[in-house]
């Protein structure tokens, strides 16, 4: 399972921890839950239907959603 603790603008709670399963199922929780063991770094910005990711382990990344929003995120991925 992987963890992701993002602080910033756009999600339901300024600070959330997002859990992801491996068979893909997300659920996520208000605040900082559990320890952080941290893998990663990163910087989340969501104009429209782009995301651009700046991951201090894998680089820069470009992605396309469905639907339009506004994020503005710091995050740590966690074991």
């Amino acid at each position: 399972m992987k963890k992701y603790v993002e602080i910033g603008l756009g999600n339901i709670w300024f600070i959330r921890t997002e859990f992801e399963n491996e068979d893909g199922r997300e659920h996520e929780v208000k605040g900082i839950a559990g320890p952080i063991k941290p893998i990663s770094f990163y910087l989340r910005l969501w104009l429209g239907r782009t995301v651009y990711i700046l991951d201090l382990r894998e680089g820069f990344k470009k992605q396309h959603k469905n639907r339009k929003a506004f994020k503005l995120l710091v995050g740590i991925a966690s074991k």
